[in-house]
């Protein structure tokens, strides 16, 4: 991962505030977030992958960490699978950004500032606790399942998805290359413009940390083991995309050098519509077959015993 192994936890978790402020705004628009059916269907079948099955009615308290601008609770949520929700972040921009998106798609939900190693919540107040792309950014990992499980009344559940994995970290490297290398043709060919940025943009944190923020990459015993020291049962760990995330890095790279005004919609449907049928080999015919860690994102649910 890029983090320097020397950086220490306040450094991590001021970087991760910084960058995550200044990206809130545009962090929607950039990684293709989603708030409608495609968003909440989504969703949905990484809880299913990662649980096995969804439950048979909703779960009652959730506390979302690293809730970031809410992709993954609030498409819960409006899915009818969360009835109460709180949503975490250190970053009171993304839940900023979170408070605006529920009040539009009509989704209640209570924002509280806070890291995850120290959460400011009753012991036994939640049913299940999750999170999605979040716990490669904590530094304390430890520190941080034994608050989930604090917080967890008995039987409840924890459910991590997106997290990367080791080999995935590294297999991003090529599509990062091969789309940036591409750059030039594809805006030809699209007729976009080249993206320059300013000095004064390049030294705004949204720029300059993004390097920083990353301090895990995980194999799947990693997890497991960290959520059994932290007193979980029943540990799943599943992989989930390898095809798609080839697909979807590469055409990140490229649209990230063009000036997005001038990127044609014609594109942006064909690379949405192109990475969901990605998705669908990786969900049909990979994941069934091949081990965890030969996938991009790794997924983890465990449950507090009674």
């Amino acid at each position: 991962m890029p983090a320097s192994p020397s950086a220490t936890p306040d450094h991590i978790k001021d970087v991760n505030t910084r960058y995550h402020d200044a990206a809130a705004e545009s962090y929607d628009a950039k990684w293709g977030i989603d708030f409608s059916e495609i968003g909440q269907k989504q969703v949905e079948l990484k809880a299913v992958k990662a649980l096995g099955d969804l439950p048979a009615e909703p779960w009652g308290d959730a506390l979302e960490i690293g809730a970031g601008t809410g992709y993954f609770s609030l498409n819960l949520a409006a899915r009818g699978l969360i009835e109460n929700l709180t949503a975490t972040d250190i970053s009171p921009g993304m839940l900023s950004s979170l408070s605006e998106t529920a009040d539009r798609i009509g989704v209640p939900v209570r924002t509280v500032v806070s890291e995850a190693e120290i959460l400011p919540f009753d012991d036994h107040s939640f049913d299940i606790v999750l999170g999605h792309a979040v716990l490669h950014h904590i530094p304390d990992l430890e520190r941080a399942f034994g608050e989930f499980f604090r917080v967890l009344r008995p039987g409840g559940l924890i459910l991590f998805c997106g997290e990367p994995s080791r080999h995935g970290d590294r297999l991003a490297i090529l599509p990062k290359w091969a789309g940036s290398v591409a750059a030039p043709a594809w805006r030809r060919l699209i007729r976009a413009r080249a993206l320059e940025h300013t000095e004064e943009e390049l030294a705004e944190d949204e720029y300059n940390l993004e390097p920083e923020v990353d301090v895990h990459a995980f194999a799947p015993d990693d997890l497991k083991a960290i959520a059994l020291r932290a007193g979980f049962t029943s540990t799943r760990v599943r992989g989930e995309e390898l095809v798609a995330n080839v697909w979807g890095w590469g055409l990140r790279s490229m649209e990230a050098t063009a000036v997005p005004e001038t990127v044609p919609v014609r594109w942006r449907n064909f690379a949405f519509k192109s990475y969901l049928s990605m998705q669908k080999i990786d969900t049909r015919v990979l994941e069934p077959r091949l081990p965890a860690e030969l996938f991009y994102n790794l997924l983890l649910s465990a449950r507090k015993g009674p």
